[in-house]
């Protein structure tokens, strides 16, 4: 998936910093959605995905007008619990980020049943 940075992307914009370069936030954010299409073969129609743990190492600046392109590779994992390996890098090769990414497999019904009724409860 390849993004180009814009003034909505930074961290000026975000609230996550005073600079006009590529926010962290959105940058997870971009490699959570990568991670989400990865873990498609794991879910069926009444399954889905949820992320649980994000370990990323945000390692250079990308400036507006600039692209990153975000990968995800195939997780590992049991199954239920998947960990994605995540990279991130700009127009010129270099890496901007990598970690990793947990997300769990879920029925759908019953996360956003149990969601609910945690909602009810505040």
């Amino acid at each position: 998936m390849r993004h180009d940075v814009t003034d909505d992307d930074t961290a000026t914009a975000l609230g996550s910093g005073d600079v006009p370069v590529l926010a962290t936030p959105r940058l997870i954010a971009w490699l959570e959605a990568a991670t989400v299409r990865a873990a498609a073969p794991y879910t069926g129609p009444d399954r889905t995905t949820v992320g649980t743990a994000v370990r990323i190492e945000h390692l250079r600046a990308t400036h507006v007008g600039g692209q990153v392109e975000v990968t995800a590779e195939p997780p590992s994992g049991d199954g239920r619990r998947l960990t994605f390996a995540v990279r991130a890098v700009d127009g010129s090769g270099a890496l901007v980020a990598s970690g990793e990414i947990d997300r769990a497999v879920v029925d759908r019904r019953r996360f956003l049943g149990r969601s609910a009724d945690a909602a009810a409860g505040d």
